[in-house]
């Protein structure tokens, strides 16, 4: 089943949790379920609930459980609420501004979806190796060491680029110094941590890198602040991303780009070094 309606976030767990924990009370009850044919205004002054966006006509059928539940409905429906079996809210979205829904499952269809998930569940405790009940305490265990493990990868990453001169270019353009550097492999975060480096070694200049990842590039220049006035990152890396078939912009003071044309990254390096000397002859 689905079932629209006006809520201005979407659904919590506990919120999932607390109406699966209501309809399943009611479903337990086995209450009878009651319908009547009557005049609409005489059914919803009895207090039949209409939903937004139904059409109605001058005779409704009002289906009602115990003083549970009363509304207007025209579809078809069990004798006892027993009938339903169980209730399992399967999905939770929103459908337009300010509407949500819900899509659910019942008897046989919701049975099966729990066994599916405990099948899985099964299934994980087996590659993890423990038990079902301590499968979510182990890959919260397992998630915190590969961020660990991903954090010495990149700071390994970072050392290495550090260090490394082959990929790097260094000039001194009327009296402004240039640094130009390849940092394949790193990311976005990994390059500007190297540019700080760079940076702070320089103390005044300016920093250009590129990496290319899996047929991506991405480029980043910074400017010390003393050179902001003469010179631009944002200028710089516009023209530069041109050689790498993208686009970027940013701060006078850094900059960043991103391409898919990893062939053309070196020469986009290069070409900082005539761009930062046509600035400042202007």
């Amino acid at each position: 089943m689905r079932f629209d309606f006006a809520h201005f976030r979407p659904l919590a767990s506990r919120d999932i949790d607390e109406i699966e924990a209501i309809v399943n009370e009611q479903v337990r009850y086995d209450q009878t379920v009651q319908t009547d044919v009557m005049g609409v205004q005489e059914a919803v002054a009895d207090g039949a609930l209409a939903f937004f966006g139904d059409k109605y006509g001058d005779q409704v059928r009002v289906v009602r459980i115990d003083t549970f539940s009363k509304e207007l409905c025209g579809g078809t429906h069990c004798r006892q609420t027993g009938e339903i079996g169980l209730f399992r809210i399967v999905s939770e979205s929103g459908v337009a501004a300010g509407v949500r829904r819900i899509e659910c499952l019942t008897g046989s269809g919701a049975a099966d979806s729990v066994k599916r998930l405990e099948a899985d569940v099964r299934e994980l405790s087996d590659l993890l190796k423990v038990a079902p009940g301590e499968v979510v305490s182990r890959a919260r265990k397992l998630t915190e060491q590969l961020k660990d493990k991903e954090r010495e990868l990149a700071e390994l990453k970072l050392k290495v680029a550090s260090t490394s001169t082959g990929d790097a270019q260094a000039r001194e353009i009327n009296g402004v110094q240039v640094h130009a550097q390849r940092a394949d492999g790193l990311d976005v975060n990994g390059m500007r941590a190297l540019a700080d480096q760079l940076r702070d070694k320089l103390r005044s200049g300016v920093v250009a890198l590129g990496a290319a990842n899996d047929g991506k590039v991405s480029l980043l220049v910074v400017v010390t602040k003393d050179l902001v006035g003469r010179l631009k990152a944002g200028e710089l890396i516009k023209e530069m991303a041109t050689d790498v078939g993208g686009t970027g912009g940013g701060r006078p003071e850094m900059a960043q780009a991103g391409g898919k044309n990893p062939e053309g990254l070196s020469r986009a390096l290069e070409k900082v070094f005539g761009l930062v000397q046509k600035a400042l002859e202007r």
